[in-house]
């Protein structure tokens, strides 16, 4: 069953409506009528305003216009602190001599100070070696640094035992001839520094 929409032209506008209207949405008008309705009156009979304080006025403007509330209580805060800073530094100038400057040598006792005294000495420092302790020997090697004759006769005294033991853990080669073989000279080993 289909609804068939019923549909009316206004008296004051001609437009064609809705049957059921009691207004006319193009003039406001009683559309069988004619006759026009103050709908202001009729909305503020319905919907009552409420007289406000004038607190609550203000509050009302500040939020309608916040961007305005919001570039006054800038522009306050920077008059504020501006005041303030001026305020402190007038007060400030008041509290400074103009007297010349004294040097630091009249004021402080520098004749006790004997620079012929020796530095005092680095304190022993120990170190976590974390198991590593070679990463922390670091040695500085000089240009032109020579090699303590004690520290040469050690290593030349651990290299000998070191053949020694490597010849007794050999076992001895028989040779048809034992003919003299020249020994070469062993290099000596290089420290690393």
């Amino acid at each position: 069953m289909q609804m068939i929409e019923e549909r009316i032209a206004c008296a004051a506008c001609h437009h064609e409506i809705d049957a059921a209207a009691k207004l006319c949405p193009y003039c406001g008008a009683d559309p069988r009528t004619g006759e026009k309705f103050d709908t202001q009156a009729i909305v503020e009979e319905v919907f009552r305003t409420r007289q406000l304080s004038t607190s609550e006025n203000v509050i009302e403007y500040a939020r309608q216009r916040q961007g305005v509330v919001l570039f006054l209580g800038i522009a306050a805060g920077l008059l504020l602190l501006f005041g303030l800073h001026q305020f402190v530094t007038h007060r400030n100038e008041t509290k400074v001599s103009n007297a010349a400057a004294v040097p630091l040598a009249e004021v402080t006792d520098v004749g006790g100070q004997g620079d012929n005294a020796p530095p005092p000495a680095m304190p022993d420092l120990q170190f976590q070696y974390d198991g590593h302790p070679q990463t922390m020997r670091t040695f500085v090697v000089e240009p032109g640094a020579v090699t303590p004759p004690e520290v040469i006769a050690a290593q030349q005294a651990a290299a000998q035992e070191a053949a020694a033991k490597a010849a007794a853990a050999k076992p001895p080669v028989a040779t048809p001839a034992a003919a003299p073989t020249p020994h070469a000279p062993q290099p000596t080993p290089q420290t690393k520094h």
